[in-house]
């Protein structure tokens, strides 16, 4: 492994070591359940402190919420990991380690660690949040993982421009496609293996786009993709690929599993359908939609009289945070908060408010985001089969004693 300082590489020596065996459970540990069969134990797995886990193979584990409080990044070690297939390499050597660049191009590239830090390093503050996201509170409920609010985080990525990469290697006349491949693989032949696909516009011209080697500033967790994984800034998790391996320009729309079937969305107004329509379009699930949280206060929390303030975060697809608007009637009146430092418009945007609590009251707390596109939070929950790209207005209910 390459790493940038002797502690690093120890560290994550031992984790390495250690796979993905969880290493520590404690049965007492239960988080409990927001929605029906919710509730989760947390366990600590390798470079990670105790998250909860919703299947340890593939390792899915969700970040607590109250960690979304603690500041605008999200720690390598508290943040969330999805993988969607269980044959995931437990040690990767990053001085062998390359990344293949072909298919229609005019000059094929292997690049190792070393030859990606030659190209300009550039830094970008983006969400990662897994399309699922969410999709335990659709109603009804609809197959996947259950995730509560946790599928996501905020990090400081750094690495060389995906544009860069394909100028040297000089993308051919005809290319309609760029497909992403990782060390990920399946457990059985006849499983599809997982690739993703952007259009060769938009990986070509988007300067945000980079290969990552660092999160946070240090080496990545395995779990979150060691040594290189790809940043697609405002769009879906299912286009991070991890363990990045493979990067080939092709000369059609791809149609593999990963992009003709799974991951779609239906093409209506917010991806939304009714459990009962046949026969909608679909298409490829892109950018994120826009969406606000309150961090500092659970739903059913009971507190004291006073004064309080109320902490949050928003983030959208990219355009960046317009306003957060608060509301103490369960969205009956709003109101504007002040927004705190804006760190890009890929990244989280943290707000807050004060409000007067009086004994023995009961208030609704809502929180909805405007992004600086214009859209806003929709007020009727979405639905879609897959259970994908939540943008409800949340609420939380507050008793005062």
């Amino acid at each position: 492994m390459l790493h940038s300082s002797r502690r690093d590489f120890l560290a994550a020596t031992a984790a390495a070591a250690a796979g993905f065996t969880p290493l520590a459970a404690d049965a007492a540990k239960i988080v409990k359940g927001v929605f029906a069969n919710g509730d989760r134990p947390l366990v600590a797995f390798p470079q990670k402190r105790p998250l909860m886990v919703l299947t340890p193979r593939p390792p899915q584990l969700e970040t607590p919420f109250e960690i979304f409080d603690d500041g605008v990044l999200t720690p390598n070690d508290a943040f969330f990991v999805r993988w969607h297939l269980a044959g995931i390499p437990t040690t990767v050597d990053a001085a062998k380690h390359r990344i293949k660049v072909g298919g229609l191009v005019d000059h094929p590239l292997s690049l190792s660690l070393a030859d990606l830090k030659k190209y300009e390093a550039v830094e970008v503050l983006a969400v990662n949040q897994c399309s699922g996201n969410s999709r335990g509170f659709f109603t009804p409920r609809v197959p996947g993982g259950e995730w509560q609010n946790g599928a996501m985080g905020n990090a400081r990525w750094k690495g060389a421009r995906l544009q860069d990469i394909l100028a040297k290697a000089g993308v051919g006349a005809g290319a309609k496609q760029v497909q992403f491949h990782g060390l990920e693989g399946p457990v059985f032949p006849e499983t599809p293996a997982f690739r993703k696909s952007l259009d060769v516009g938009m990986a070509t011209s988007n300067p945000d786009i980079i290969v990552a080697y660092e999160m946070n500033g240090a080496p990545m967790p395995l779990l979150n993709g060691y040594p290189v994984r790809l940043i697609v800034p405002g769009w879906f998790a299912t286009y991070w690929v991890k363990m990045l391996s493979e990067i080939t320009v092709l000369d059609h729309v791809d149609d593999n599993f990963w992009m003709k079937t799974a991951y779609r969305i239906p093409a209506t107004p917010n991806a939304s359908v009714a459990p009962t329509d046949k026969g909608y379009a679909t298409v490829p699930i892109n950018k994120m939609v826009v969406r606000s949280f309150i961090t500092n206060l659970k739903d059913g929390a009971t507190l004291k009289a006073g004064n309080h303030i109320v902490r949050g975060i928003a983030f959208d697809g990219g355009s960046g945070i317009h306003a957060v608007q608060l509301s103490t009637d369960g969205g009956t009146t709003w109101t504007s908060t002040p927004l705190e430092a804006d760190y890009g418009p890929y990244s989280f945007r943290r707000w807050h408010a004060y409000i007067a609590l009086q004994s023995g009251t009961q208030l609704t707390l809502a929180c909805r985001a405007q992004a600086n596109d214009g859209s806003m939070q929709v007020v009727t929950p979405i639905w879609n089969p897959s259970g994908y790209q939540r943008s409800s207005i949340e609420t939380y209910k507050v008793s005062v004693a």
